[in-house]
């Protein structure tokens, strides 16, 4: 079995190696071993994913059982495994560095911090207020006993403002608050990534890559991406077979969702695979 401290170094190094890696997003242990069965290299886990799971919305989980989420999946692969991590469960600086250190110690080697409140009617910390608690996180984070790679993320395209100029400016002011890797998800354009990853000095994630446009994973790379994850779009594709194969067999009444199924035993041989060595 692979240790957290190589784990921790493997993660660094496809941050610091040529191109660009796509970071999938499981939503359970079983997803998770499939994904490192088909070859990725490291794994990022999915808020809402992982919600759907419980049987709740994006960010109802709470940090308790996001943290007994990630000690369920860690230990079962043996790739890098990061985190989202939302805001950080609190407001002040203090939890958001309670929260890395409480990660690390539940498995991960990286996680993300967001600047986004959880507040409708004002969803983005200030900037100083944002940069505070990506500072208290990256300390939290340079005192673990490996190289944890912290994300800061701004969530402005997120929640209705889509200020490329603020972006970049939060993004610049977490990388000098210790951010080890940049994420503004939801830029909607090439012009636009390809922007953020001239303006910043750490390696950048997209979402996907730009929301408005078709761009293949070579396209994105091109633009100067480092790493691209997907969010819930796995959980959701897994949603959207079961949601279809219920509808048919309620309406028309036909099982013809079966055709579509995996050969016999693929699914078992995956997650077996995908296990730790």
């Amino acid at each position: 079995m692979t240790s957290q401290s190589e784990k921790a170094e493997a993660f660094a190094a496809l941050h610091e190696a040529p191109g660009c890696f796509i970071i999938p997003n499981p939503w359970d242990s079983g997803s998770a071993r499939i994904l490192a069965a088909l070859g990725y290299k490291a794994l990022t886990t999915t808020s809402a994913g992982y919600a759907w799971s419980l049987g709740r919305t994006d960010y109802e989980a709470g940090r308790d059982d996001v943290l007994a989420h990630i000690r369920a999946v860690a230990p079962m692969v043996d790739l890098p495994l990061n985190g989202d991590l939302e805001n950080g469960f609190g407001h002040a600086p203090q939890d958001c560095a309670d929260t890395i250190r409480m990660s690390a110690e539940a498995g991960l080697v990286g996680g993300s911090i967001e600047d986004a409140t959880g507040d409708k009617d004002d969803p983005i910390y200030a900037m100083d207020a944002a940069a505070d608690r990506i500072r208290a996180a990256a300390e939290a984070a340079r005192a673990l006993p490996f190289r944890y790679m912290l994300t800061g993320r701004c969530e402005n395209y997120l929640h209705g403002r889509p200020d490329l100029k603020d972006t970049i400016a939060r993004l610049q002011a977490y990388q000098d608050a210790g951010a080890d890797v940049l994420f503004a998800p939801g830029l909607r354009t090439a012009d636009e990534i390809r922007t953020v990853c001239a303006e910043v000095d750490r390696p950048v994630n997209v979402l996907f890559g730009p929301w408005k446009e078709s761009a293949t994973i070579e396209d994105v790379a091109a633009m100067g991406v480092k790493r691209i994850s997907i969010g819930g779009a796995l959980a959701a594709a897994a949603y959207k077979a079961l949601i279809e194969a219920g509808r048919e067999m309620l309406g028309s009444g036909t099982m013809d969702w079966r055709k579509q199924l995996n050969p016999p035993g693929e699914v078992a041989k995956l997650i077996s695979q995908g296990g730790p060595g």
